[in-house]
């Protein structure tokens, strides 16, 4: 049960990072220099780290990596091409930092904390 509602936020995200990243003029937060990189990272990070919370296979949270990689890279294509947003190199570095940040959380205690709570439930 757990595991489908965290699927479903996952994919709830995963269409929130994109909507944000796709529209004319994404919500400003509090801003200091370099908080959208900041941000961009905590999304990355937050994704990969919920998908791995319900894939625990090595193979598939590599998989896993590379998509959210590859959605990272894309959506700044995308950007680029839709003529009122920004096409970033430094984007994409902080979307793969955030990856790479998820998936070293998910090798930790965290990356099994789903795991951890259903066994809890059940007891």
């Amino acid at each position: 049960m757990l595991r489908s509602i965290y699927l479903g936020i996952g994919w709830i995200l995963v269409a929130g990072v994109f909507y944000i990243s796709l529209i004319p003029h994404p919500p400003e937060p509090v801003s200091f220099e370099g908080v959208d990189k900041l941000e961009h990272a905590l999304a990355y990070a937050t994704l990969m780290l919920i998908f791995c919370q319900v894939y625990l296979s090595p193979n598939t949270r590599k998989i896993l990596f590379v998509c959210f990689v590859a959605m990272g890279v894309g959506i700044e294509f995308l950007q680029g091409l839709s003529g009122y947003r920004f096409f970033e190199y430094a984007d994409m570095l902080a979307n793969t930092t955030g990856v790479i940040l998820g998936w070293g959380l998910a090798q930790t205690r965290l990356g099994n904390l789903l795991s951890t709570i259903e066994n809890y439930a059940h007891h």
